[in-house]
């Protein structure tokens, strides 16, 4: 057992966020599915507890290492969302974690900019700092549960402004340097999620909406999501890496950013046909990928080598 912990890698926490994410995307259609993938996720929470709290040396580590670092934010934005999960059994339990979360969050982001931010090495940054600065824009999308809506909306300002600057930085970065390591190349996806995370918190936490921002952010985001669709069959076909996790949430943000859009839109009378479509689309990639993730995963975890597999820890 403890060498199944051992096993366990940090980037797993974005699985245990796309769980729970697809999980709030199948809601509408299956409360029973909803309550699976958040099983799930938690589960995943569960073996990444274990992990920090029975080899915190490797944890350490590991977090020295910038890819790392930044993709263990999506800790701290799955902790959000499964607090939601919990909120209807254990109200006062699940704002107490939500609150914790973003205080972590905040607490990485602060940690994360000043070991790798002070002076940037343009070779050295990658699609995976998103999520440490736009990711906090999670506590945006689920601050109406907690009726916490200024904390959500400055966490969508905090968030759309990384947003745009990083989109600079990092496609820049992806222009000028276009020779990625293996083990880091699945982290590509996650293009397709900092503008939907940003424009769902945006529909969730800010009050006095903008149709121009709305429409521009949805169709920047649906135009980074097609980028990403257009690499994603030979990132598929690499080896196993645990930057595989890129495979779930930004693609489940995507379809739910759609389709909290599409909501938005028929309310003020602008109902679009051609959107349905693309949300039935965006859905059934999303729960395709999100199943695939969990059995490479689970391949890797439990050392079932039926295809290649590469145990390096994505870096």
């Amino acid at each position: 057992m403890t060498d199944f912990i051992k096993r366990v890698p940090i980037p797993m926490s974005g699985v245990m966020l796309g769980c729970a994410a697809l999980g709030n995307l199948l809601q509408s259609y299956s409360n029973g599915l909803r309550y699976l993938f958040g099983i799930i996720s938690f589960l995943l929470l569960m073996l990444l507890v274990l992990k920090i709290t029975m080899y915190p040396s490797d944890v350490k580590k590991d977090l020295k290492n910038p890819i790392i670092m930044s993709v263990s934010a999506t800790f701290p934005m799955g902790v959000m969302l499964l607090s939601v999960y919990i909120k209807p059994f254990w109200s006062p339990l699940a704002l107490i974690l939500w609150l914790l979360a973003i205080a972590l969050h905040l607490l990485l982001i602060c940690a994360f900019t000043y070991r790798f931010m002070r002076k940037v090495n343009l070779k050295n940054v990658y699609v995976s700092y998103f999520i440490v600065y736009v990711g906090i824009a999670a506590a945006g999308v689920t601050s109406p549960a907690y009726q916490m809506t200024l904390i959500g909306t400055a966490a969508f300002w905090f968030g759309f402004i990384s947003f745009l600057a990083l989109l600079l930085l990092v496609g820049y970065r992806y222009v000028k340097y276009t020779e990625i390591p293996e083990p880091a190349q699945a982290l590509f996806c996650i293009f397709a999620a900092p503008g939907s995370l940003c424009l769902a918190a945006y529909l969730q936490s800010v009050e006095n909406k903008s149709l121009i921002l709305i429409i521009g952010l949805a169709i920047l985001s649906f135009l980074l999501y097609v980028l990403v669709l257009t690499r994603l069959i030979p990132l598929l076909c690499l080896p196993f890496y645990p930057s595989y996790s890129a495979f779930t949430f930004p693609f489940v943000i995507s379809a739910i950013a759609s389709k909290q859009t599409a909501g938005y839109l028929v309310k003020n009378g602008l109902e679009i046909s051609v959107v349905q479509s693309i949300i039935w689309i965006q859905t059934i990639v999303a729960v395709i990928l999100v199943c695939y993730t969990l059995l490479r995963y689970t391949m890797f975890l439990l050392q079932i080598k039926a295809a290649p597999v590469n145990t390096q820890t994505a870096r």
